[in-house]
């Protein structure tokens, strides 16, 4: 029986009271939200995800964002006749790679995500891991050299938290500098996660190209700790790019942040997420 328009209103009613507890209880609270997935290289689905974080800053959530880009690294050492090499997931980052890491990230993908924001109504600034030594870095202790490929010594997010306070939303590239003034490839997934224990997140949100964290049956775990997503790794069920994802989640909310969240980056995921109960995808908690 066909729904009239009536009892469609009353819906849509339904769904903002329902939202209207989760608004209260995050106001002011800052989310960090690391995009990946398809919000990388689906633009309608970019805008989508822009449109999603420009409510959360109008319903005065400080949203956050950090960004990878390693798939177009990938393609743009490809066309420039360079052949990508990985050691354990990590890209090894030579002088030359590092000049494209920094071009891509920097140049291309962080200026693309700002860009959306902005033309959708919000207020975003870009940012890399070098402003402000926002990223203080050094290079990575390896058996294998692994060229400029960094970890994270220090966050300094004061920028960070100036540009919140002053309603901006950042976007930050995960390019790190070292005291030296050297520039560091870090990963996009450790990187958010420092991040948002430096900045006292209420939420660190992961988009990603899957619904969520599966188990041996490739169901999505809608709520676990971080035990279990510790067991996750060592039985091997989690595979490849989620091991680092399921690491940082148990980095964050185990230094404080009280909920970390691994989505599909799709149309409007994050706010079903964020504004309902049952939310979309899978919730880590430390406990």
């Amino acid at each position: 029986m066909p729904v009239s328009k009536m009892e469609s209103k009353i819906k849509v009613s339904e769904v903002l009271i329902d939202a209207l507890e989760y608004m209260k209880k995050f106001r002011d609270q800052v989310f960090v939200i690391k995009l990946g997935g398809e919000v990388m290289v689906d633009d309608g689905v970019l805008d989508a995800v822009a449109q999603d974080i420009i409510l959360l800053n109008y319903v005065n959530i400080k949203p956050v964002i950090i960004h990878g880009g390693g798939n177009e690294i990938s393609k743009a050492m490809e066309r420039l006749g360079k052949k990508a090499h990985f050691v354990k997931g990590l890209r090894v980052t030579d002088e030359e790679t590092m000049d494209i890491v920094q071009m891509v990230l920097i140049g291309k993908v962080n200026s693309k995500i700002v860009a959306s924001i902005n033309k959708n109504g919000g207020n975003a600034v870009g940012l890399s891991g070098k402003s402000a030594k926002l990223f203080l870095s050094e290079k990575r202790k390896s058996d294998v050299d692994l060229g400029f490929v960094g970890d994270i010594k220090e966050v300094n997010s004061d920028l960070v938290s100036v540009l919140l306070e002053n309603n901006y939303i950042p976007v930050v590239s995960p390019v790190g500098i070292a005291e030296d003034g050297t520039s560091y490839n870090i990963n996009a997934d450790t990187a958010a996660a420092k991040l948002a224990v430096s900045l006292g997140a209420s939420k660190f949100m992961i988009l990603t190209s899957v619904d969520g964290v599966w188990d041996k049956n490739k169901n999505v775990i809608e709520k676990m700790n971080s035990k279990d997503a510790e067991k996750l790794i060592d039985s091997g069920v989690a595979k490849e790019g989620m091991i680092p994802k399921l690491r940082a989640c148990i980095q964050a909310v185990g230094q404080g942040v009280p909920a970390a969240h691994i989505i599909r980056g799709d149309r409007h995921r994050l706010l079903e997420e964020i504004f309902t109960a049952k939310g979309t995808g899978t919730m880590i908690k430390a406990k």
